[in-house]
């Protein structure tokens, strides 16, 4: 029977862990290492129950045993810091010990399906039509109510909520009302919709009429009140910035194009950016471009233009790869000089950096974006690439589950576990590779670069008809890329990991 536990679900038949009802890749040996924990979550299991049990009794190291449970802790959003999941008993072993509920204690409304991101995130869309309402998306945390009992335990209601505002706060796309205008509203009952109008925002964050962002038992010591609050902080944040940039992209796609400013044109060209076809990379150009025609101060134009320009070399092959490397990292560089302490205009410079196989300057790049942003989904998502294709898959593999867990969107979802899926395989792990590229591919079919990468791992595993037909439909759908990526070497591909891309190529019938 599926279970549930915060955000996440396990169903143990279908061998599928999705969080908000999106696909969470992961490797057999770490689904099957979670699934005995849940199973055996009443008790402390050995190192010898979970060899046992994963591995068949085969002899397994401890570093071998330690890099499964801390894939398991990353990719449902534990570490080995923290435990709040999964928690290790000194010489004895490991126990879940996150609140867990099988299906059947689920209500109906979460079995039948995740409610879209916006609601999800407890975000309420007040009437937009309203011409006070900010030209750019604006949100308002209100005051948390207190349910304690205890009137002195008020400051960590309202601490939570000001710490909030002021992550929030860091988006440079997001205007967040301040904190004096939206606790006036503390301790009434108010309407949404109305409060929405009058503070000028169009979403609003409202812990006791909105839906449940994650569900959590905080049991700590009170002595510990300021990690909750930091660790609550962190859980809402990561989820409404996601949430609300998700809503903006719909609502510009219902602006009619006459009545275009910049960040609507912005937003329509992220919209067909994600469509991954080359009709719709040059209508992604085109709104670009007309966003910093509309204003030339719009930092975040000009890295959505580098990225379109960088897909149409590297995934649609319409243009030379040279030309988008030059073009791209002029706009990158033009972005930060712009906003300096932009992570955005950073990670999209490490990307270009990556892309011309400067794998040391792009993860410099990421993590200066990182300590500007340390929820940028992008950022994270450059430093796995980086450090995938620069001899360290595993840091690369947990880089990305980083990058998932926060922003799991369809969007880029293909991308980033086709990326994983390359980690793996570079690891060798190539029944792992194999998994996490069918569900790329399942995310997305028309994404055309994953099909090769499952065809190399199907051919190292032997799964030789299964193999030929993937190579065949790699070649059929992206017949450009082989030029690219297999007669020739891209420049961040190492020779080593071409070499080895390769030989899964021949084992699947490539006679290049």
């Amino acid at each position: 029977m599926p279970f549930v536990f915060g955000d996440h679900a396990l169903d143990c038949d279908r061998r599928e862990l999705s969080r908000r009802g999106v696909p969470v890749a992961v490797a057999p040996q770490v689904f099957d290492l979670l699934v005995y924990l849940i199973r055996n979550r009443e008790r402390v299991v050995s190192k010898d129950d979970l060899i046992e049990a994963v591995w068949g009794g085969r002899i397994v190291s401890d570093s071998a045993l330690t890099t499964r449970i801390n894939a398991a802790r990353a990719i449902i959003g534990d570490s080995g810091a923290e435990q709040r999941l999964i928690r290790t008993v000194h010489r004895r072993g490991f126990r879940f010990v996150g609140e867990v509920r099988e299906m059947d204690q689920v209500p109906l409304a979460v079995r039948e399906g995740w409610r879209p991101a916006i609601e999800a995130a407890g975000l309420v869309v007040p009437d937009t039509a309203r011409p006070f309402i900010a030209d750019k998306p604006s949100v308002a945390v209100l005051a948390f109510t207190n349910m304690s009992g205890s009137p002195e335990r008020e400051f960590v209601a309202e601490g939570i909520a000001e710490d909030i505002i002021t992550a929030l706060s860091r988006c440079p796309w997001l205007l967040v009302i301040g904190r004096n205008s939206s606790f006036a509203y503390k301790g009434r009952a108010v309407d949404l919709k109305q409060v929405g109008r009058q503070l000028g925002a169009r979403y609003v964050l409202d812990t006791e009429t909105g839906a449940h962002i994650w569900a959590n038992r905080y049991d700590r010591d009170f002595a510990d009140i300021f990690a909750v609050q930091d660790e609550i902080t962190d859980s809402v944040t990561i989820a409404i910035a996601p949430a609300v940039d998700e809503a903006e992209r719909r609502r510009a796609m219902r602006q009619p194009t006459e009545n275009i400013d910049a960040w609507t044109a912005f937003q329509r060209g992220i919209w067909h950016l994600h469509k991954f076809n080359p009709n719709d990379n040059a209508r992604a150009q085109t709104f670009f471009q007309q966003a910093i025609d509309l204003d030339p101060t719009f930092a975040a134009a000009y890295c959505g233009l580098a990225w379109a320009h960088t897909q149409a070399a590297t995934v649609l092959q319409t243009s030379s790869l040279t030309e988008a490397q030059n073009s791209a990292e002029a706009l990158a560089r033009r972005a930060i000089a712009l906003d300096p302490a932009g992570a955005e205009g950073h990670s999209t410079l490490g990307f270009v950096l990556w892309l011309r196989g400067d794998s040391e300057g792009a993860v410099a790049e990421a993590r200066q974006a990182l300590a500007i942003s340390p929820n940028l989904a992008f950022a994270h998502a450059v430093l796995g690439a980086a450090l995938i294709f620069s001899g360290q898959p595993q840091d690369g593999i947990v880089a990305f589950q980083t990058a998932i867990r926060l922003d799991p969107h369809q969007s880029m979802l293909p991308s980033r576990l086709m990326h994983m899926a390359i980690g793996f395989y570079f690891c060798r792990e190539y029944e792992a590779a194999v998994g996490v590229a069918k569900q790329a591919i399942r995310s997305n079919p028309d994404y055309p670069l994953t099909y090769r990468w499952l065809a190399a791992a199907l051919g190292q595993i032997g799964q030789t008809a299964e193999a030929k037909e993937t190579l065949a439909k790699a070649i059929a759908v992206a017949p450009a890329s082989f030029d690219l990526y297999v007669r020739n070497r891209a420049p961040w591909i190492r020779p080593e990991d071409h070499a080895h891309m390769i030989e899964g190529l021949r084992k699947a019938g490539w006679d290049g």
